[in-house]
């Protein structure tokens, strides 16, 4: 199985996609809001009530964007990939 880049993701971070029956399979969610977890690190609330780390850390993540309210804002409502609704039993 062979992972292909395809550049940036909407959520501004550099983007590899496997192709393969996850990757076609994948439960997105539109993100609701904003918080810090207990490590001062971002999570965005997702439409399912899961929540899922969006990191601003270079030069492995990157998404200066988080580090703004108006950059957080500017991401209502973008759809993001749910790992835990993809878990059996979930969503």
């Amino acid at each position: 199985m062979a992972a292909t880049r395809t550049g940036w993701d909407e959520m501004g971070a550099k983007s590899f996609s496997l192709m393969d029956e996850k990757a076609r399979c994948a439960v997105q969610r539109a993100i609701i809001g904003f918080e810090k977890d207990e490590e001062n690190h971002w999570v965005a609330r997702l439409e399912c009530g899961h929540g899922q780390h969006v990191r601003h850390d270079p030069p492995w993540t990157v998404r200066e964007w988080v580090t703004t309210e108006e950059g957080r804002a500017s991401r209502l409502g973008v759809k993001l990939d749910c790992k835990k609704c993809e878990e059996p039993g979930q969503g």
